[in-house]
């Protein structure tokens, strides 16, 4: 019976450690997508923007 703890422990510490590398990249995934969606609508926002020649940068100094 010995054995069989260590056993369960085992599975157990392997369990949490998955849960814990899965919770992690769910929520970093998350994070990525909301930042993609704001890049998105920046994007957006300076292509539909009216142009003008004041407001784009000069490319020489």
């Amino acid at each position: 019976m010995d054995h069989f703890t260590f056993l369960v422990a085992a599975y157990s510490a392997i369990f949490i450690v998955i849960f814990l590398y899965v919770l992690f990249v769910w929520r970093r995934q998350a994070a990525l997508e909301a930042e993609l969606r704001e890049m998105e609508a920046r994007l957006k926002e300076l292509i539909e923007a009216p142009r003008s020649d004041e407001e784009l940068p000069s490319r020489h100094p």
